[in-house]
């Protein structure tokens, strides 16, 4: 391949990445604190509907955008409920919010708007645009640098910046605040911080609202801002991916941007070879291809991470001493 398809590759790569980064770094802060969630899948789904929803309605991304989060809030708040509160099993919680959120999208999407399960086509208003960085214009006829600035790095809209900004961010609040202290051993050792006098029923909420914000906006980005409008089971296992990428990483910050940019690249690749005649093989099928990604998601878990070692206290509900 020649540097431009090289750079259309990469920039592909980024794109599909975004919502991988953002529910993986989601994943990460609620997992962290000891509540295992499995339901990225279906608040990345809630918050795509309802942010398709809104902005189709109101006419606008912003309105899109909180209706996203408060959705993708509310069932991390269930999740919340059910695991802290109630002390159920934290894997059929996640497994009941993507269904509930499978079908509820559905439900709602035919009830609203009588097309098939998906929201009207969107405005441009009610969809975040592309953003051009400055000097890309005059960069435009620079080799190579040029155009690895204009197509790579410039013309991405608001989410693919936030997203790879929330890596940095995230490390730092894990690593350097006070907060991410008491997050990292309330998910290690949570009757030690209970000791010191931190609620961890307060701390572990705080952390599934987390988990809500950023699913929402995962969600958000995939209807309103790579396309224009919900379609039914637009996440497509993406929140699934992104848990992989999360356990790939090992649950730390800058190893879940490394994952999600690499399942990012076999997606694009995927889609870059459809149709495509590789010598001695022939035409690929595409159903080979659209599959590739998600069993080489299984093959890097099998063979290449080693032993991935979850926060101790995950998945077991805390019970407060007497």
């Amino acid at each position: 391949m020649d540097l431009h398809a090289i750079v259309l590759v990469l920039d592909s790569a980024v794109r599909l990445s975004v919502p991988l980064i953002l529910a993986a770094l989601a994943g990460l802060y609620s997992e962290r604190s000891g509540v295992f969630d499995i339901g990225l899948e279906g608040k990345m789904l809630v918050g795509a509907f309802a942010a398709g929803a809104a902005s189709a309605v109101a006419g606008s991304a912003y309105v899109g955008l909180l209706a996203a989060v408060g959705a993708s809030v509310s069932f991390a708040l269930i999740h919340g409920y059910a695991s802290i509160s109630q002390r159920g099993n934290q894997i059929v919680s996640g497994v009941a919010i993507n269904f509930l959120a499978a079908g509820l999208t559905a439900l709602l999407g035919y009830a609203w708007f009588s097309q098939g399960g998906q929201t009207p086509p969107l405005t441009p208003e009610g969809r975040f645009r592309n953003i051009t960085l400055p000097g890309a214009e005059t960069l435009r006829d620079v080799p190579v640098l040029g155009e690895i600035y204009v197509e790579l790095i410039s013309g991405h809209n608001m989410f693919v910046y936030l997203a790879f900004l929330a890596v940095p961010f995230t490390w730092w609040v894990v690593y350097r605040t006070r907060f991410g202290l008491r997050l990292r051993a309330v998910g290690e050792n949570p009757a030690a911080v209970d000791t010191a006098g931190i609620s961890v029923t307060w701390l572990r909420y705080r952390a599934v609202i987390i988990c809500g914000v950023f699913c929402g906006f995962a969600g958000a980005y995939l209807s309103i801002a790579q396309s224009a409008g919900f379609v039914r089971d637009m996440t497509a296992g993406k929140g699934f991916i992104a848990l992989a990428a999360l356990i790939f990483a090992k649950w730390r910050p800058w190893p879940v941007l490394g994952a999600c940019l690499l399942f990012g690249l076999l997606d694009a690749a995927a889609i870059r070879l459809q149709g495509a005649k590789l010598p001695g093989i022939g035409e690929v099928p595409v159903q080979f291809m659209q599959a590739l990604p998600y069993v080489l998601t299984v093959v890097l878990l099998a063979g290449f991470i080693g032993r991935a070692v979850p926060p101790r206290a995950g998945g077991t509900a805390y019970v407060k001493e007497r």
